[in-house]
């Protein structure tokens, strides 16, 4: 069967978002400098990054910090946000793409750190920048499913290890233009952590009710971006038409189902300013109701869009209507509608 995949929820609320800020600032000036000799010999010009991407700024953690560190404080903060016990959560789950080694799971670390309890059910879950909204999907599918009370979606990002190797690679004589087009998307990405606590909407009429959504995959574009512990290569180009084809295919079949044309803040995923005007052209929403964390922030992957949420928050007002978007590479696609 070909289109989308529609779900709704009926008894999940969002009952806290919180983003924690890795505390070192790189500016992409720095990034220009230090591979400046490369873009001179291959006929490019500094800029690109601030100029092309919009991304002025991205975050680092202190060398003796892991981005699990922020995972854990960020669940600490939502857990305190929403005034609930840590022993009451049943289900955490991870969603970061970062990760210092192939196993165990983050999730054990997070998890202890925490305190959760041993009936805690706790995992990662990986979808590149998609997994934090597919997080929330499965636990929203578990609380309305009566097989727990509350939910913990985490995700910690660490851009500092592949950008350093990336930024070595491209300083080195032999770099070409090709090498630099192809890595420059590492140079994009941010570090930085994000929480979300979930639970009953019933017993939480305080909370946020997770309304429902939809997600379609494209995966005949699965080798267009493709990252690993040290790098992440991209076809920019081939990445931003398969994405937008893939959003305009969504967002047409999505109308059978959800009224989402006017809504009061659009979460997207943030990548760069091309994308997110592409974005709003091709769907024909407000760009003033896409707010913007890239600029500063970087592209942090799947915790973006919930930072992007946690720092909106307080701008929201009761009975908005928040449609948070995103696209992991593969290519995935998924937007779920919350009733602030």
């Amino acid at each position: 069967m070909t289109g989308n995949a529609t779900f709704r929820h009926s008894d999940t609320a969002v009952l806290s978002v919180t983003a924690v800020d890795a505390p070192i600032v790189k500016t992409s000036a720095e990034f220009d400098e230090v591979i400046g000799d490369s873009y001179g010999r291959n006929g490019l010009r500094p800029g690109m990054l601030a100029k092309l991407a919009g991304i002025s700024e991205r975050r680092w953690w202190h060398e003796d910090q892991s981005f699990v560190d922020g995972a854990v404080q960020a669940a600490q903060e939502a857990l305190a946000q929403a005034g609930v016990d840590a022993d009451r959560v049943g289900l955490l789950i991870n969603t970061s793409v970062s990760r210092e080694h192939l196993e165990p799971s983050i999730a054990v670390s997070v998890h202890h750190a925490l305190g959760l309890p041993s009936a805690c059910l706790n995992f990662d879950l990986t979808n590149a920048c998609l997994g934090f909204v597919n997080g929330m999907q499965l636990a929203a599918t578990m609380i309305d499913g009566g097989q727990i009370d509350y939910a913990l979606v985490v995700c910690g990002e660490g851009s500092r290890v592949p950008q350093e190797r990336t930024l070595e690679r491209l300083s080195g004589p032999d770099a070409t233009a090709q090498d630099i087009v192809s890595q420059f998307a590492t140079l994009t990405l941010g570090s930085g952590a994000a929480a979300m606590l979930l639970g009953r909407a019933s017993e939480h009429p305080e909370g946020h009710r997770v309304v429902g959504g939809v997600t379609r995959a494209a995966t005949e574009h699965h080798e267009l971006c493709v990252g690993d512990f040290t790098e992440m290569r991209t076809d920019a180009q081939g990445l931003l038409v398969a994405g937008m084809g893939l959003a305009g295919a969504l967002w047409r079949d999505a109308a059978q189902e959800f009224d989402w044309q006017e809504m009061d803040r659009y979460i997207v995923h943030q990548v760069s300013q091309v994308h997110t005007t592409k974005t709003a052209e091709a769907l024909g929403i407000d760009l003033e109701r896409i707010p913007l964390t890239f600029p500063t922030y970087g592209n942090v992957g799947p915790a973006a869009v919930a930072i992007t949420l946690a720092k909106e928050a307080d701008s929201l007002e009761r009975g908005d209507r928040v449609l948070m978007m995103g696209i992991g590479s593969g290519l995935n696609m998924t937007c779920v509608e919350i009733d602030w």
